[in-house]
């Protein structure tokens, strides 16, 4: 099977952004040329675990992080994926395999400042795409909600008199979140918008392309990519980071942790824990501020 049927599976089923599907068949070839230098050639689809793992070895070696190493063994394992739905494969060779450990790194949310610029000066409203981009970016910031819970909102799933989202969260688990007045009006601005599509197929579904389907993650990240790599300095622009940035700001204005978990759809408060550090920090700035000890 040919890189090349892989590349379109991964652009028009998977619909993977022309950079992402260059980093996937760089890693694939990559370890094809691996084999080729350390096994006379020996053809990728009759590679075993042995083989990747003296890949991932020399990989190791020669100084990659081993978040780098994970990401290329997930590109490896996407294409055998690959193989095994189009049968050209029986089996998996990495289906038993773990990813290499990787030090946990803080993720900094977006500040209030940077959601603000974004919200108010970097989307002017005048179409269809620019009404939905603002609606995605305000709604992850107003609700955070996951990014697989944003696609699959539908009309429906809205009460705009008791201004409330349901919303259908991971193991099929319900919850419902309030909705502030400003997302309200945004929702009702969009939907003008929308209804003035040319064509909508999923009529159900709340966000669509342009082309009236329902929207997909990948878009999504792409979204909220481009307006926060232009707006903010982190590393990473992710709608994740809008979750994250969602429950920090309402611990950091003292919103219950477990008012917050809920909100979250957490089932365990250790989950919500892990968006206390910046609240810490903000307590100390506070507390420095206002204990009588630290004057003078």
């Amino acid at each position: 099977m040919s890189l090349k049927s892989f590349s379109e599976y991964l652009s028009f089923e998977k619909k993977y952004s022309p950079h992402t599907i260059l980093a996937y068949i760089k890693d694939v070839q990559e370890f094809q040329d691996f084999l080729d230098d350390n096994h006379d050639s020996i053809d990728i689809f009759k590679a075993k675990y042995s083989e990747i793992r003296q890949w991932i070895v020399e990989l190791v070696n020669t100084g990659i992080l081993n978040r780098s190493i994970n990401r290329k063994i997930s590109s490896l394992n996407g294409y055998y994926k690959f193989c095994l739905k189009v049968e050209i494969i029986s089996s998996n060779p990495l289906n038993q395999h773990k990813a290499l450990k990787v030090g946990k790194s803080v993720q900094l949310p977006f500040s209030e400042h940077e959601l603000k610029d974004v919200i108010e000066n970097s989307i002017t409203v005048n179409d269809f795409e620019s009404a939905r981009n603002r609606l995605i970016i305000e709604l992850f910031y107003a609700t955070g909600i996951r990014r697989i819970e944003l696609v699959n909102i539908k009309i429906s799933d809205i009460d705009f008199s008791s201004k409330i989202l349901k919303v259908l969260g991971k193991r099929n688990k319900e919850r419902y979140i309030p909705l502030i007045n400003p997302v309200i009006s945004t929702i009702k601005e969009y939907l003008k918008y929308r209804q003035e599509l040319s064509e909508i197929r999923d009529s159900e579904i709340l966000l669509l392309t342009i082309k009236g389907l329902k929207i997909y993650e990948m878009l999504v990240y792409r979204i909220i990519n481009k307006y926060f790599s232009i707006a903010s300095s982190k590393a990473k622009c992710s709608p994740h980071v809008l979750r994250h940035s969602f429950a920090t700001h309402l611990l950091n204005q003292g919103a219950d942790l477990n008012a917050v978990k809920e909100l979250l759809g957490h089932t365990s408060l250790a989950a919500t824990q892990v968006y206390t550090h910046n609240s810490i920090d903000e307590l100390k700035k506070v507390y420095a501020n206002a204990h009588p000890r630290n004057k003078g």
